[in-house]
């Protein structure tokens, strides 16, 4: 299909999703949600892709979240909300069950629903000008977007209550302190701090990040001897990968290992 709101690109095992909507801070109506849906399961789809970026278009806004205008014009609300629903939570799904780590590019502002993106990325570097804010009680609304599942996790449970009831707005700081960023830039710095992360998870073992992904997400909700088990299982089923046996060859002859992501 025919992207009209969402760019995507790979190069080099990299791929790059860019949402193309900065005339409205980058929010997403029921096109775009249904194009990230497509994009997510084409990019979890490919062997060849390694590590992926989000983002968003221009310097304002990473993603404003759902397109809210288009809830009012809507003749049925709750129709267009469980389609919208139905193809972003798909999409949240596909990238979080790819083996390839999601890095969030955040180049502004993330609120609504794109707070829940850049909650569901596995690593996030934003700029000193970036801003996060949940903004859903402020229209009378509750959180979608899978922000309610990760970000307690990511930030704990009393602050994921302050900023959904109270839209707490974060600045860039304080999204680093609290655990919601990996790492701040300034802005005509962030392409080569995203890139670098970037290239460097691209020359990695692509499975064993897959498995990481995986173990993390089991960790809050199983028990530790059902974890212990898991691990025990993924740890198996890397060392008979080829990066897996490269990574231990490479080791014993004291070399850099050279992965190829199988």
């Amino acid at each position: 299909m025919k992207n009209e709101h969402i760019d995507y690109s790979v190069d080099n095992q990299i791929a790059r999703i860019t949402i193309k909507r900065e005339d409205v801070f980058n929010a997403l109506n029921l096109d775009a949600m249904r194009e990230l849906m497509h994009i997510a399961n084409q990019c979890s789809s490919d062997p060849d892709v390694r590590v992926a970026i989000l983002t968003g278009d221009g310097e304002k806004a990473f993603c404003a979240g759902g397109d809210v205008a288009a809830f009012e014009k809507s003749p049925d609300v709750k129709v267009l909300l469980k389609e919208m629903t139905t193809y972003m939570h798909t999409a949240v799904s596909r990238f979080a069950r790819m083996n390839a780590p999601l890095i969030a590019r955040i180049n502004g502002v993330a609120a609504g629903a794109g707070l829940g993106l850049v909650a569901s990325c596995d690593l996030a570097i934003c700029t000193t000008k970036s801003r996060f804010t949940s903004a859903y009680t402020a229209i009378g609304l509750t959180p979608d977007g899978s922000s309610s599942y990760f970000l307690p996790r990511i930030i704990g449970t009393r602050r994921a209550m302050d900023m959904f009831l109270t839209n707490r707005t974060l600045n860039a700081q304080e999204a680093l302190d609290w655990g919601l960023v990996n790492q701040v830039a300034e802005p005509e710095a962030l392409d080569e701090a995203v890139d670098k992360l970037a290239i460097q998870l691209a020359q990695g073992p692509t499975l064993a990040h897959g498995g990481i992904k995986k173990l993390l997400q089991l960790s809050l909700s199983d028990s530790l001897e059902s974890q212990m088990e898991t691990e025990t299982a993924s740890i198996v089923a890397m060392s008979t990968t080829d990066d897996g046996t490269e990574g231990v060859k490479s080791f014993v002859e004291k070399r850099k290992p050279d992965f190829t992501g199988r």
